[in-house]
């Protein structure tokens, strides 16, 4: 009777060990598992935005832009009298939407001169100017290169660059918006788009325009 109690308890004994030793594998393969979901999931995140370069440097923004065909999507940027400003007031127009990091670089602040010039000759068209600068530069330098056929809209306290996904997730200039060129119908429809590949390159003018035409 001692030596089967004895056997019994042994062999109970070993059962729980294995018990818990099965659990620790399976609580150690959970965890190696979270471990891998976690990281494929950062990948493919990272993997949903453009890669753009900055001084031949890839960086990344948030997103990808608007396909063509697409419906405007309504959000709300400041104008320079802070005022808000709703993408939807221009329904009717054509809108060429030409965004970019800071006014204060060369070529943003040539993309600007650029449309300002040819705004002058577009019928039915606004084009929206639009960077995350504060108002005041904006409104700064437009009086100081007499900027005066477009309308400057700050992504400062607005969710824009998350929006179009235009804002840079990366890099010395993470947070700014990236380079591109959006053309919307009267219609509210998406026309054309670019996201231009390299921070440094202007955006190609001749497209956008021949999209209103």
């Amino acid at each position: 009777m001692i030596s089967e109690y004895i056997w019994r308890t042994t062999i109970n004994r070993m059962q729980f060990m294995t018990g818990i030793k099965n659990t620790r594998q399976a609580f150690t393969h959970f965890l190696l598992g979270l471990t891998s979901l976690f990281m494929t999931t950062i990948a493919l995140g990272q993997t949903t935005g453009t890669a753009i370069t900055l001084g031949g440097k890839t960086i990344h923004t948030v997103g990808k832009l608007p396909p063509v065909g697409t419906p405007l999507k309504e959000v709300t940027l400041t104008g320079v009298d802070l005022k808000d400003n709703s993408l939807g007031e221009y329904k009717g127009k054509f809108v060429i939407m030409n965004i970019f990091p800071s006014v204060n670089t060369g070529v943003c602040s040539k993309s600007v001169r650029k449309f300002n010039e040819d705004a002058a000759g577009l019928q039915n068209t606004t084009v929206l100017c639009i960077s995350k600068d504060l108002p005041f530069a904006q409104k700064a330098f437009c009086g100081a290169e007499g900027i005066k056929n477009v309308v400057m809209l700050s992504d400062f306290r607005t969710d824009f660059g998350n929006a179009y996904g235009v804002q840079i997730a990366d890099g010395p200039m993470k947070g700014l918006l990236s380079r591109a060129v959006i053309v919307v119908n009267p219609e509210g429809k998406i026309v054309y788009q670019q996201q231009v590949p390299e921070i440094g390159q202007e955006p190609d003018y001749a497209a956008a325009l021949a999209a209103i035409k």
